[in-house]
């Protein structure tokens, strides 16, 4: 128990209670490892329940703090504690198998219990948005009738008659539509002591598909896809925990495996949870799933939290069998689950950047295991960790290594650009190969896709007489310049100014826009290619709602000659008419300060070569480069992840790397670079010191690496100060001891925070 605790007690103004009786543990949206004790009053112990939040005072002004009760006892606390004040929900919110789950989360990710369950229910879930309150009857059962009985009308019988023949309260408008007759013989009944009114909770509208999607027959398997189903369906068939990482060159088939899967995890009567990354929730993919599943829940950040909160109801009441969703969707409150599949499980989207900073996939093998059943991991370009764990025995790899209907994986070449007509490069984004294979392709009625994963006009604003280049105000970062809004502006703060016409260092009127963005892709081919529809997929391009569905509908229908735009064409999408992918600089990421760039550059170009050569014509990737030796892309081009793999594990395990040693990232943030400093120093000491003492009770600890503090690679970011460490360990359980030695007993002083990102994704 912390040794803040009873100071929030002592000080209270609010009545302590001591009596026996029940008790509630309760914890709270705090960075707090324990549970708070609060006295239940006779009046709410009908109402409160394990998973339910409540109202109770909390800290030394007694303020009414909203909680989660994880806990019921009868034995009564050594001290005086505090009575609850509300019981703020009707039904738990969560159930057990989420309750142990997120206690886990809270262990392994280092934050407060009540963090992670106030991260996991949705604010519609919490709320009620979308419900309202719904007046329903319940027939008074024969041994509970006041005596003596009041004798009833002809009508009012037959509408008692009716409301018994439910078996269950029915809302009081539905029960006169049923009963066919107005309000007066239903309250007549509740006077009378026959029926008794209930105020329920209930939704304004069920969501519903976007439109009737028609039923689609199961694809007859190949060869390759048989060998792999029979373990699949045995594990579904026979329940139980087991893991499988499906590995399948793009267009291999895999989502047919899952929708088998799932097709006879409903035939037992249960639930299937499918998580895919933001970016392949496309209508396409939804549209397969219903017309193979029926309805499914789709679970995704552009819901409100009225159909949010819905979605969670239905799910929770076993209305939905099968929830499609992003990355919180592993939280769905699915009381009888059956199977767990995560397509693309290597994309870094499934990564939570704010607290609790969890993994969906982790999350997922971990919430399988829990609920004891299978669950399917699939990828053409596994991430190196599920790889790693499947060479180990972990996982089961299953293999899908060749296309459907024998066609072949497109041929990939390398456009050199060091090798471009001086100047070329700096003027166009286009080669002269890629340029003339665009025309050779539309001119045969193909389509062509262009990935640049840089959105915005030019990518950076500099004055060539001195130098100055234009950056955020608040982070350490170059402006990029939009040139449809005509605005500078931070990708990273959102902060934006209007471009000048003179440099506000030297004042010489020479400002120069450079760098390449898809708003200059798009002018550029434009001016091209007139007359051709081209069409452009980023961030600026895609907020309106619906506006994803639109274009790629249209691009499918063959009514967009060339569709560009950013990572979010390179996954999820199937179209057989493509015939050419470019991709227009292959560098973007690959110099990026961080281990795992080389790995998701391969991935990248990987999956954005997967778009083409899905139809009977074929189809070519072109990759231009200024790096065409590195490993990853050379590789990409053969479509060899195997060796990839072979080869980056191998450079991993030489630095220390995961997934052979596991990582933790703490970073030290303030408005102050100076107090940020000095905290960091602090706590750099205090590892140093536990490190020490650690190392002293067991020597296998002395493998534990320590690095900083730092100025981190962005060093001012959203006008913060930031300092990081690394810490390094073959085994979690010695990471986390030693960030539990330390953490509790050094707090930052005001206007200095600190987070811990286990498992780290962004290094920046």
């Amino acid at each position: 128990m912390s040794p803040m605790q009873p100071n929030l007690f002592v000080e209270a103004d609010a009545p302590a209670t001591q009596a026996a009786g029940l008790f509630a543990e309760i914890v709270f949206d705090r960075p707090l490892d324990h549970a708070y004790t609060y006295a239940v009053p006779e009046e709410l112990r009908e109402s409160v329940a394990i998973g339910k939040r409540v109202q109770a005072p909390f800290g030394r002004g007694d303020k009414k703090t909203a909680g989660f009760c994880v806990g019921l006892t009868a034995t009564a606390p050594e001290r005086s504690v505090k009575s609850l004040a509300r019981v703020l929900d009707d039904e738990p919110l969560l159930t057990d198998d989420l309750l142990r789950l997120t206690r886990w989360m809270a262990d392994y990710y280092l934050c407060g219990w009540g963090q992670v369950l106030n991260a996991v229910v949705p604010a519609g879930a919490k709320d009620g948005a979308g419900t309202r309150a719904a007046t329903f009857l319940e027939a008074v059962a024969e041994e509970q009738l006041p005596r003596p009985t009041q004798p009833l009308t002809t009508k009012q019988e037959a509408v008692l008659a009716r409301l018994r023949a439910t078996g269950k309260a029915v809302e009081q408008r539905k029960l006169a539509r049923l009963a066919l007759c107005g309000p007066g013989p239903i309250e007549a009944l509740v006077v009378k002591g026959y029926a008794r009114q209930v105020v329920r909770r209930v939704d304004r509208f069920a969501p519903k598909p976007e439109d009737e999607e028609p039923a689609e027959e199961a694809i007859t398997l190949n060869e390759d896809q048989l060998r792999v189903w029979a373990p699949v369906e045995q594990a579904v068939r026979e329940g139980g925990f087991r893991s499988f990482l499906l590995y399948g060159v793009t267009g291999s088939g895999k989502t047919e495996i899952y929708l088998r899967a799932i097709e006879e995890v409903l035939r037992q009567g249960k639930q299937a949870l499918v998580l895919v990354p933001e970016i392949s929730l496309t209508p396409q993919t939804i549209q397969r799933f219903r017309g193979r599943c029926g309805e499914v829940a789709v679970l995704h950040s552009h819901l409100g939290d009225a159909e949010r909160g819905s979605h969670w109801r239905l799910v929770a009441s076993g209305q939905v069998s099968v929830v499609v969703g992003a990355r919180s969707a592993v939280f769905a409150p699915a009381k009888n689950l059956g199977l767990i599949v995560i397509d693309e499980e290597h994309e870094t989207t499934f990564k939570q950047e704010t607290t609790p900073r969890y993994h969906a996939r982790d999350v997922a093998v971990m919430r399988a295991m829990l609920a004891n059943i299978p669950i399917l991991l699939g990828s053409a370009t596994p991430s190196l960790e599920s790889w790693h764990n499947a060479q180990r025995g972990q996982y089961t790899l299953l293999n899908l290594p060749s296309r459907v209907l024998e066609r072949p994986l497109p041929k990939v070449a390398l456009i050199d650009l060091r090798h471009q007509p001086p100047g070329r490069t700096y003027r166009h984004a286009l080669s002269v190969e890629l340029e003339r294979a665009m025309k050779d392709a539309l001119r045969e009625s193909g389509q062509v896709m262009l990935l640049l994963n840089r959105r915005g006009f030019s990518t950076h604003v500099h004055c060539p007489a001195c130098g100055y280049v234009e950056t955020c105000r608040f982070c350490d970062l170059a402006l990029t310049h939009h040139k449809e809004s005509d605005v500078l502006l931070c990708h990273y703060c959102g902060y934006e100014q209007p471009p000048g016409q003179k440099c506000p260092k030297c004042g010489q009127d020479q400002i120069r826009y450079q760098g390449l963005g898809t708003e200059k892709l798009q002018a550029e081919i434009e001016s091209k290619f007139p007359g051709l529809v081209v069409r452009r997929m980023d961030s600026d391009t895609m907020k309106k709602p619906g506006s994803h569905r639109q274009v790629l509908t249209a691009f499918r229908e063959g009514l967009i000659n060339i569709l560009l735009g950013t990572q979010m064409i390179a996954k999820g999408l199937d179209f057989p008419n493509v015939t050419l992918v470019g991709v227009v600089n292959a560098d973007v990421a690959l110099h990026i300060p961080d281990f795992r760039s080389a790995e998701r550059t391969f991935q990248l170009l990987a999956q954005v070569a997967g778009r083409t050569g899905r139809g009977p014509r074929g189809g070519q990737v072109l990759v231009q480069t200024f790096n065409p030796e590195h490993p990853c892309i050379a590789l990409a081009t053969t479509h060899d992840y195997v060796r990839f793999a072979t080869e980056e594990l191998a450079h991993r395990r030489g630095h220390n790397y995961p997934p052979y040693h596991r990582l933790a990232r703490l970073i030290v943030r303030s408005r102050d670079q100076q107090a940020a400093a000095t905290f960091a120093d602090h706590l750099g000491y205090a590892f140093q010191a536990a490190l020490a003492k650690l190392v002293e009770s067991d020597a296998t600890c002395r493998d534990v690496r320590l690095l900083g503090p730092a100025e981190a690679p962005v060093f001012r970011l959203k006008g913060y100060y930031r300092f990081h460490f690394q810490l390094q360990s073959p085994s979690p359980g010695t990471l986390h001891r030693l960030l539990r030695g330390v953490m509790p007993e050094l707090r930052p002083p005001a206007g200095v925070e600190y987070t811990v990102d286990v498992d780290p994704f962004n290094m920046l």
